[in-house]
C-alpha cells in the first residue's frame, strides 16, 4: 500500500512520531475535549426538554426529534466521516467537523422555532460524525507504542463515557440557572478553543489519494439513516405504520446494495473484510451489545428516578455520579490492562458487570431508597468503562494506519446503532408489558373502560415516559401506572441483562487470541504502516 506525502511543518507524520510527552499530552487533551462535547450532546439536552416544550410548543413528537435528530445524522454519517478523514487528511476533517459542530450549537442556542432547533441538531450531528473517527485515527498515529496507545485510548474512552454519563448532571443545573439555550452555548467557547488549539498542535498524516467511493456514500448514508429513523419512530408510531415500514424497506434495500457495491469496489468506503476478522467482529459486536444494554438502562433509569421515585431533573443527574466516577476510573485501568494482556479479559469482564448491574436493578420497585440500589450504579459505569477501551484497542490493533479512520467509524457506528436499537427494542418491551399490566390493574380497580384506555395511551406514549404526566390523576390510577411501569421496566432490564451476559460468552469465545499474539499482530501492523 502506498502513501502520498503528508502536509509539511508541525503537521508532518514524522514529527508526530518523535513528539515528546508534553506535545502528545496536549494533542490528546485537544482530542478528548472535542470528543467530550460531541458525546455530551447525545444526552445533555434531555433535562432541557420541558423548557423547550414550553418555549417552542414542541409536543412529544417534536421533543423526540430534538433528542434523536442528532443521533440520526451522527450515526448515518460516521462511516462517511471516517472515509473522508482517511482520504483527505484526519486533522483537516477533524477541525472541519469541530467547526461545523460549533456552528450547529450556535444555531441551536439561537433557535426561535422547533424546526430551526431540529435543523441545528442535525448540523451538530454532521460535525460529530466528521470529528469522531478522526480523533481515534490521530491517536492511532501519534501513540505508536502499544502500551502507550492503550493508555491513551483508555483516557479517550473514559472521556467518551463521562460525556454520556455527565450529560444529565450538567444539563439539569444549567437549565435551572440559565435556560435551555445554555446547554448549547456551553459548546461554543469549547469548540472555538478546540479549533484554534487543534490547528496549532494536531498533526496531519499521509492521505490515501484516489476517487471517493461515491456509490458507497449514496447507499450507505440512507441505509443507516433509514434504519435509525425506523428504530426511532417504531415505538412511538407503531411498527406497522406506513412511515416505519417504508423506512425499514428502504434500509434493507440500500443496505443490500451497499454491501454488494462495497464488495466490488477497488477502494471501498467500508472494507467488509474487516468484519471477517474474528477479533474485530467480536469487538464490534461487544460495542453494539454494551450500547444496546446501557443506553437503554440510562434512559430508563432517568424515567425511574423522576417519574417513579419523584426526583427532580437535577437530583436525578447528581444521583448518576457514582456511575460517572466509575467510568472515569475504569476506562484508564482497562487501557493499561488491555495493553499488557490483551483486550479480551477487560471486555468480557465489563460486559458481565453490565449484565449483572441490569439484573440487579430489576430487584427494586417503587418503594426503595437511593442507598438500597446505589450499588448498581458503579457496576453500570465500571462495566461501561471496562468495555469501551478494549473495543477500540482490539479494532485499532488489527488494521493498518491508513485505514484507521474507517475502522474507528465502523466501531463507533456499531456503538451508536446499539444505543438506538437498545432504546427502541427495550422501550417496546417495556411499553407492551406496561400496557397489558396497566389495563389489568385499572380493570380490577373498576375504572371505566373509556377512561382506562385514555390512561393507558397517556402512560405508554414515548416508551413509558407518559407516567410523569399523571400527577393530577386519582391515587388509584397513579398507583396502577407506577406498578405497571415497574413490571415493564423489570422485563426490559432482564432482556438487556440476557443480551449482555450472552455477548460476554460470545466475545470470550471469538477473541480467543493470546495477548502476545495480539501484541505481535499490532507490532506487525505498525511495521507495515511505517514501511508503506
Amino acid at each position: 500500500m502506498s502513501h502520498e506525502s503528508s502536509e509539511s511543518g508541525a503537521g508532518s507524520i514524522s514529527g508526530s512520531d518523535q513528539a515528546g510527552a508534553p506535545r502528545k499530552g496536549l494533542i490528546l487533551a485537544t482530542l478528548c475535549v472535542a470528543l467530550f462535547v460531541a458525546m455530551l450532546d447525545n444526552v445533555v439536552v434531555s433535562n432541557a426538554l420541558p423548557s423547550i416544550d414550553r418555549d417552542l410548543g414542541a409536543g412529544v413528537s417534536g421533543l423526540q426529534w430534538v433528542m434523536e435528530g442528532y443521533s440520526l445524522v451522527f450515526a448515518a454519517l460516521l462511516l462517511t466521516g471516517g472515509t473522508l478523514g482517511d482520504r483527505y487528511g484526519r486533522r483537516r476533517v477533524f477541525l472541519i467537523g469541530l467547526g461545523v459542530f460549533t456552528a450547529g450549537s450556535v444555531a441551536c442556542a439561537l433557535a426561535g422555532s422547533l424546526a430551526t432547533l431540529i435543523a441545528g441538531r442535525a448540523v451538530q450531528g454532521v460535525g460529530g460524525a466528521l470529528l469522531l473517527p478522526g480523533s481515534m485515527s490521530i491517536i492511532r498515529h501519534v501513540f505508536t507504542d502499544d502500551r502507550e496507545r492503550a493508555r491513551a485510548i483508555g483516557i479517550w474512552s473514559g472521556v467518551s463515557g463521562a460525556g454520556l454519563a455527565l450529560g444529565p448532571a450538567i444539563g439539569g443545573p444549567l437549565v435551572d440557572a440559565f435556560g435551555w439555550a445554555s446547554v448549547f452555548w456551553i459548546n461554543v467557547p469549547i469548540g472555538v478553543a478546540g479549533v484554534v488549539i487543534g490547528a496549532l498542535v494536531l498533526p496531519e498524516f499521509a492521505e490515501r489519494r484516489g476517487r471517493l467511493d461515491v456509490p458507497g456514500v449514496l447507499l450507505g448514508v440512507p441505509a443507516v439513516g433509514a434504519l435509525v429513523f425506523a428504530l426511532i419512530e417504531g415505538p412511538a408510531e407503531g411498527w406497522t405504520s406506513a412511515r416505519v415500514l417504508g423506512a425499514g424497506a428502504l434500509a434493507v434495500v440500500t443496505l443490500v446494495g451497499f454491501v454488494v457495491v462495497e464488495l466490488r469496489a477497488a477502494q471501498p468506503m467500508l472494507d467488509v473484510g474487516f468484519l471477517r476478522d474474528r477479533v474485530i467482529g467480536a469487538a464490534v459486536w461487544g460495542g453494539f451489545a454494551v450500547s444496546f444494554g446501557m443506553f437503554g438502562a440510562f434512559f430508563f433509569l432517568g424515567l425511574y428516578l423522576q417519574d417513579v421515585l419523584g426526583y427532580t431533573p437535577t437530583e436525578a443527574g447528581f444521583a448518576s455520579f457514582p456511575s460517572t466516577l466509575a467510568i472515569m476510573v475504569a476506562a484508564p485501568i482497562s487501557g493499561r490492562v488491555a495493553g499488557r494482556i490483551g483486550p479480551r479479559p477487560p471486555l468480557v469482564i465489563g460486559l458481565t458487570m453490565c449484565g449483572i448491574a441490569l439484573g440487579g436493578l430489576s430487584f427494586y420497585g417503587k418503594d426503595v431508597t437511593y442507598l438500597e440500589f446505589c450499588w448498581v450504579l458503579p457496576f453500570l459505569g465500571g462495566g461501561m468503562g471496562l468495555c469501551f477501551t478494549p473495543i477500540s484497542i482490539a479494532v485499532m490493533s488489527r488494521v493498518e494506519p491508513a485505514r484507521a479512520g474507517m475502522a474507528s467509524a465502523i466501531s463507533n457506528t456499531a456503538r451508536e446503532l446499539g444505543g438506538v436499537v437498545g432504546i427502541a427494542a427495550l422501550g417496546a418491551i417495556l411499553t407492551a408489558r406496561m400496557s397489558n399490566r396497566l389495563g389489568d390493574l385499572l380493570d380490577r380497580a373498576n375504572v371505566p373502560p373509556d377512561q382506562a384506555r385514555k390512561v393507558v395511551d397517556a402512560s405508554t406514549s414515548g416508551g413509558g415516559g407518559g407516567i410523569g404526566h399523571l400527577g393530577t390523576a386519582p391515587p388509584v390510577v397513579r398507583e396502577a401506572a407506577s406498578t405497571a411501569f415497574i413490571d415493564g421496566l423489570h422485563l426490559a432490564l432482564w432482556t438487556g441483562s440476557a443480551v449482555l451476559l450472552g455477548s460476554a460468552v460470545v466475545v470470550a469465545f471469538l477473541m480467543r487470541e493470546r495477548a502476545e499474539e495480539t501484541g505481535t499482530r499490532g507490532a506487525a501492523v505498525e511495521r507495515t504502516g511505517a514501511a508503506a
